[in-house]
């Protein structure tokens, strides 16, 4: 009986044997990128349609099924003319950087260590461009965008200003050009990143929540603070994790929020 690993491997074989690197890298990226977004970011805004859920749901207002369905199609613009066009281009220079598709595929060990560098590296570089997008000027031109959904769901995590696609973007890819990682690397990053940054814009928090279980994880809890209070006074602007904004200060307000809230809750 094959074992997990031939299996995969096996796998692998049937994709490079049947499309080009060129084909695997961008439209087959493409394709997982908008099957797992979607997938993911489709429930919390049925959740939310339907009423679902309720007693988890952070925030008590709704979006409208109008506000809910232009988010989708401008999302579906967003992708089809900034997101693709810029696979296609950015290949070439992921090319140089040492991406590869052939087997065999990187040990476990690898991928494992690459994957953990990209979140901390992203969170890093994401956490100084989100702030810098919360100056005066960027917020009104670029980012405001985005906190058009004062109440996020899953979707909204990708609804934003090109500019600003182009401009966090980089955060995403700097980790993978730097290490010049297998395209299955680069295949489970995107799909882990785009599963956190959907959870953190679901706008609920259940008993199963990440941020319950792994230390420095901020979630939707953490982030759904973000876009409901004025963006001058909004702080928690990492990606994934909370130390950036407890080193820096600029979780003082939420934490803050949540101590009220904890207390109003004891004197029930």
């Amino acid at each position: 009986m094959a074992t997990p690993v031939s299996g995969l491997e096996s796998a692998w074989q049937f994709l490079i044997g049947n499309f080009t690197e060129f084909q695997l890298a961008t439209i087959i990226t493409f394709l997982i990128h908008e099957t797992v977004f979607f997938l993911s970011g489709l429930p919390s805004l049925l959740f939310e349609r339907f009423g679902l859920f309720a007693k988890y749901k952070i925030q008590k207002k709704s979006n409208t099924s109008a506000y809910q369905n232009r988010c989708v199609l401008r999302l579906i613009l967003y992708h089809v003319c900034v997101n693709l066009p810029v696979m296609i281009f950015s290949y070439p220079a992921f090319k140089f950087m040492g991406l590869r598709s052939s087997l065999p595929l990187p040990h476990w060990t690898v991928v494992v260590s690459q994957v953990l560098f990209y979140f901390v590296l992203e969170d890093f570089i994401f956490y100084w461009g989100h702030r810098a997008l919360h100056t005066k000027w960027l917020y009104k031109h670029v980012h405001s965008v985005h906190h058009e959904y004062a109440t996020p769901f899953g979707l909204t995590s990708e609804y934003a200003h090109p500019a600003e696609i182009l401009f966090l973007g980089f955060a995403t890819v700097v980790g993978p050009a730097l290490t010049g990682p297998h395209l299955f690397t680069l295949w489970l990053w995107m799909v882990l990143r785009v599963l956190e940054t959907v959870e953190a814009h679901s706008g609920y928090h259940f008993p199963w929540s990440p941020s319950n279980f792994l230390p420095l994880y901020g979630g939707s809890d953490f982030h759904d603070y973000h876009h409901r209070v004025l963006y001058t006074k909004s702080g928690n602007y990492a990606s994934t994790f909370v130390y950036m904004d407890w080193l820096f200060g600029t979780d003082k307000d939420y934490r803050k929020a949540k101590a009220v809230e904890e207390n109003e809750g004891k004197n029930l």
